[in-house]
């Protein structure tokens, strides 16, 4: 039987690869145009994945630090859920507005996506720094 807090190191390298997988993933799709409901539509769809991926893995990964008695890491962990809950509600709403203004061919539709996702990777890549740094803690 593991022990619990190797349980939540496992949890903590998912999350970690988690984060680390979508933040590579979605740098790359800076160079779409975003000028088109495809390249919306796409760029919707891969952050919905990320959003419940990583809400799973991040309510795992404070579950079992909460099973450890690591109380401190379990907050945190929650913390990012909570956040990763929030965000998936704030950008998916926000990109399903801009991707009908981008239909309805709005030029300023185009900017603001563009935006909001580099909003998310920053957000994201924040998110990893903050993991990678609580590991040192561990």
């Amino acid at each position: 039987m593991l022990a619990p807090q190797t349980i939540a190191l496992f949890f903590t390298v998912a999350l970690l690869a988690v984060t680390a997988y979508f933040l590579l993933g979605s740098v790359p799709l800076l160079t779409l145009q975003h000028d088109n409901p495809v390249d919306s539509r796409f760029i919707r769809s891969f952050y919905i994945t990320y959003f419940r991926i990583a809400f799973g893995v991040a309510i795992a990964t404070a579950t079992s630090y909460a099973i450890a008695g690591r109380w401190g890491f379990a907050t945190g962990a929650a913390a990012i859920a909570i956040l990763t809950w929030v965000l998936r509600k704030k950008f998916i709403t926000q990109m399903d507005h801009m991707a009908s203004q981008i239909q309805a061919e709005n030029e300023e539709a185009i900017p603001a996506f563009q935006k909001l996702h580099k909003s998310a990777i920053a957000i994201n890549t924040t998110q990893l720094l903050t993991i990678l740094c609580s590991l040192g803690f561990f």
